[in-house]
């Protein structure tokens, strides 16, 4: 899954959204020096991906796309999934995403001296863009997807997935909301036994 839906499994708890967020910046388990809840994200973030790389629906969307992407299809369905999380928000949060995600980057900014150097250098893009509410507009998504391409020097292609998104759209919408409900449980079950670790 990707950063919306990081975020938004970390059930509202301060500590385990910064580590769940930062996770994929921290290698191995360089994590010790980190205060106790914020290492428990890192591991709920952990168990999150273990649980989507092994699970059926995400595989399907990915092989939809796997022709044309290979090994980058999965990051693709990540973003994706995180469209359909912003798009259809009001379906998982009383909060307006708005107001969600203007409180998830004043806790960045409030946690910053933790925060690893590669988060660091892209939280100002991040919020001048406002990465995680665009995610519910194809722009959004289309601006992500390009991002990404130049990040691996154009050899993933990911700037024509916006397309694949387009023409797949209702299946991979219909893909996520069977799968974004049973991943609620599992993060929610490994959140509280974390929690009462």
């Amino acid at each position: 899954m990707n950063f919306l839906a990081h975020i938004y499994l970390s059930f509202e708890d301060d500590d385990i959204t910064i580590g769940n967020f930062i996770a994929d910046s921290i290698r191995s388990n360089n994590y010790r020096h980190l205060p106790p809840k914020v290492q428990k994200g890192i591991l709920l973030h952990r168990a999150i991906d273990t649980y989507t790389d092994s699970h059926k629906t995400p595989k399907k969307s990915s092989k939809r796309l796997h022709k044309n992407y290979g090994h980058y299809s999965r990051v693709i369905v990540d973003i994706y999934y995180d469209h359909f999380l912003a798009k259809n928000w009001p379906q998982y949060s009383d909060v307006p995403l708005k107001k969600y995600v203007g409180r998830f980057y004043d806790l960045l900014e409030t946690n910053y001296a933790i925060l690893p150097d590669g988060i660091r250098q892209m939280m100002p893009y991040m919020i001048a863009d406002n990465w995680l509410l665009n995610y519910s507009k194809m722009e959004g998504i289309g601006r992500v997807l390009n991002g990404m391409n130049r990040r691996t020097n154009n050899k993933s292609k990911m700037n024509h997935a916006i397309m694949d998104l387009e023409s797949f759209y209702s299946d991979f919408e219909e893909e996520f909301f069977s799968f974004f409900e049973e991943l609620i449980v599992f993060s929610k079950q490994k959140f509280n036994s974390l929690c009462e670790e």
